[in-house]
């Protein structure tokens, strides 16, 4: 920690100068980017539908397999073990984990979607006879996993004998009892199908078919074998979820509106919708209807379900009608609509009990950087704290005997990892056993929580990461690192999503390595409300978060224990975006920059959402808005040497954006280095891939932020 000196020089904004000191050094306690990324992330938790079990996924140094935990035959905590054994950092994804209806085995996606412009799926590890994306099924009766056929989105059936999922938009099943079943299409459809639900009976298919500008709620019957769309309208109807006995289907029905995919704000809107249809007849009515205003554009929760039948008919949902995501309850008949979770706080991650009785959820009730998990009963009453203190819990889901929750949970020092939380409070970690022993958690600095002003004066929050047993207003380089999304929300914490969980890594590496480390929650980011998510003029409408950013750099100038000619930037995705407008626009602060997978023209990013323009006395201003938002608008003032980072079979960000900003740049003479890979996504595939990303930029950072040797701070201005 910071001595007292340190914290009280680092506490002034624009304050007086502090000492003038030489740059620090690295403290003892430094360790590799490969040590820091070694412990698995894990992710994808499941319970059950029986027999306590818990499942989830582990991603060791790219070697992705399941983990299950089953009860202990003592009766008390669990016993942990392995049921798949991928053994290769292939760059192969493993996703969509689903218990069978008896708990003995899990079926899931191996490899990911073929959402390239030749339809394949990638390939980073360059496999010569290529890969696609499959269903398979794992026992946990020690056997070899038996793959299912091609495609994603699995389901079992309620009597766990058919398996149904997606392949090319068609909905394929295979019944697993019948010997020698070959795989077949189920359905013949126009559009897309997708969020498969089996009816409670068994003896129906719930589906969303995606018609791009609209989309259905299908059923299909097996025993008729008919296919009915329910209630159908020109809008978008999503989430389908079935009532108890079968017979009826709750879903949020989302209006249509033009440029609905474009990346602007959407504070209010033709407000959405729960509609609860009858299966037999099709015919569906309105249960309930957002208030125009703050919550009229749906917000999803962390859950696959978004809206929960509860016990006695109640239907949960989520909703932002007082400008924070908040969990409501309504009859399934109709009526007005209940709040569960009041306060000034997001619910993120939201599952249901098996007895439908009770709502388990994520917060950052009362502790706004973290998350921690509470309960609340469907049908309302006082939430209930299960977890709270320093560290972050997250993703909670309730064991089958309706009393045991399991959640991923991280802290400062050690990533994300599955745990069951006890009576009062305390956490049990479910597979202590794979954290390397290398691993160094010792060497980990606990994140403060900062708030600082961006230029225009909005109050922002951050991370600030200080190398270790350094204080008395020694000078450090520093870095500003930004996250992605942009609807993100960095924690003080190792995250739950695994490109921040890689993120957070490199931030201690750059912290242990001597540099002063600021990550950012800038505009544009969940965790702090409506407004601040939906942000003015954010994005190719403006880039007003821009002014968060500048303001990080002018906070980390102003502190004493910064050298205030060597600040970086850093980010990737939206991050990579503002690394490079922070670059373009204000080179005399920002020194150099790692721009990872950025957008550098919006008008090239999505074109064709700019050819929907609601101005129509001049249908080119969107076009122009989004080129003066961008990085290659302000190319001109562009000095600072950049890291561009980029795998070419990028589907989120088009290539051709760092072909086109490494070519201006050069034209312009500025320092431009690069680090391409070869068919790899935009969340890198490999583990080997975000290593060596990391260490170039460490290296990157080293050259144009550090001296060649200490001196005092008065010599390099």
């Amino acid at each position: 920690m910071p001595s007292n000196a340190s914290l009280m020089c680092a506490a002034v904004f624009l304050s007086l100068p502090c000492p003038v000191a030489i740059f620090a050094q690295p403290a003892s306690t430094a360790f590799t980017l490969q040590q820091a990324m070694s412990a698995p992330f894990n992710s994808d938790l499941i319970a059950a539908p029986v027999g306590n079990k818990l499942a989830w996924l582990s991603n060791a140094e790219g070697r992705r397999n399941i983990w299950v935990a089953t009860p202990s035959g003592s009766g008390s905590g669990y016993e942990s073990r392995q049921i798949t054994h991928y053994t290769q950092d292939d760059g192969q994804d493993i996703t969509e984990l689903h218990w069978s209806p008896d708990a003995q085995s899990i079926v899931y996606v191996r490899g990911s979607d073929p959402d390239n412009a030749q339809k394949m799926s990638a390939n980073p590890a360059l496999i010569p006879q290529g890969v696609e994306q499959d269903v398979w099924l794992a026992s946990l009766d020690g056997s070899s996993p038996r793959k299912i056929g091609a495609g994603n989105s699995p389901a079992f059936s309620t009597h766990g004998d058919t398996v149904v999922w997606v392949l090319d938009g068609q909905i394929w099943f295979l019944k697993l009892k019948d010997p020698g079943a070959q795989p077949k299409q189920l359905l013949h459809t126009l559009g897309a199908c997708g969020t498969l639900r089996w009816s409670p009976d068994g003896k129906s298919l719930a589906f969303v078919s995606d018609r791009t500008s609209h989309s259905f709620i299908g059923v299909y019957s097996f025993p008729t074998d008919t296919l009915e769309y329910l209630d159908p309208s020109t809008d978008h109807d999503r989430y389908p979820m079935w009532s108890p006995d079968s017979r009826q289907i709750a879903f949020i029905r989302i209006p249509y509106f033009k440029g609905e995919e474009f990346d602007e704000p959407h504070r209010s809107g033709q407000p959405w919708s729960i509609r609860v249809a009858n299966v037999a007849t099709g015919n569906g009515r309105q249960i309930w209807r957002a208030d125009a205003g703050p919550g009229s554009v749906f917000r999803e929760v962390v859950s696959d379900l978004q809206v929960f039948w509860g016990a006695d008919d109640h239907l949960v949902f989520p909703w932002e009608s007082d400008g924070w995501t908040h969990l409501y309850t309504v009859p399934a008949q109709g009526g007005p609509a209940t709040l569960l979770t009041p306060g000034n706080f997001i619910v993120e991650d939201v599952s249901l009990s098996p007895d439908r009785e009770t709502i388990v959820y994520s917060s950052n009730q009362s502790d706004i950087d973290r998350r921690h998990v509470w309960k609340v009963s469907v049908a309302g009453g006082s939430p209930q704290q299960l977890t709270g203190g320093t560290g972050i819990e997250t993703a909670p889901v309730v064991a089958s005997n309706n009393r045991t929750v399991a959640v991923l949970r991280s802290d400062a020092r050690i990533p994300i990892r599955p745990a069951v939380v006890g009576n009062s409070g305390n956490i049990q970690d479910l597979a202590p056993q794979t954290i390397p022993a290398t691993f160094p958690a010792a060497g980990m600095v606990a994140p403060q929580p900062v708030i600082f002003n961006a230029t225009d004066g909005m109050r922002i929050h951050g991370q600030l990461f200080l190398p270790n047993g350094v204080g008395n207003c020694v000078r450090h380089p520093a870095i500003v690192f930004v996250h992605g999304g942009s609807q993100r929300q960095m924690m003080l914490g190792w995250h739950d999503m695994g490109y921040y969980s890689n993120a957070y890594a490199m931030n201690q590496f750059l912290a242990s390595q001597g540099y002063v480390v600021l990550s950012i929650n800038y505009r544009s980011g969940i965790g702090y409300g409506l407004d601040f998510r939906e942000a003015v003029d954010y994005g190719p409408t403006g880039a007003s978060e821009f002014r968060d950013v500048e303001g990080a750099g002018l906070y980390l100038r102003s502190r004493c224990d910064v050298e205030p000619t060597h600040i970086g930037i850093w980010g990737g995705s939206w991050g990579g975006f503002l690394t490079a407008l922070a670059l373009a626009r204000a080179s005399d602060l920002f020194a150099a920059g790692v721009d990872m997978s950025g957008v550098h023209d919006w008008n090239i990013d999505t074109p064709e959402n700019f050819s929907i323009s609601d101005t129509a006395s001049d249908p080119n201003a969107r076009w122009r808005l989004a080129w003066e938002a961008s990085p290659l608008a302000s190319i001109k003032t562009w000095r600072s040497p950049v890291l561009l980072v980029q795998g070419d079979d990028d589907p989120e960000v088009p290539f051709l954006q760092t072909v086109q900003l490494a070519a201006a740049l050069r034209r312009q003479r500025v320092t431009v280095q690069e680090l391409i890979f070869p068919d790899e996504v935009h969340d890198f595939l490999l583990h080997r891939s975000w290593v060596a990303a990391y260490v170039a930029g460490a290296k990157f950072f080293d050259q144009y932020l550090k001296p060649v040797s200490p001196q005092p701070a008065s010599a390099v201005h």
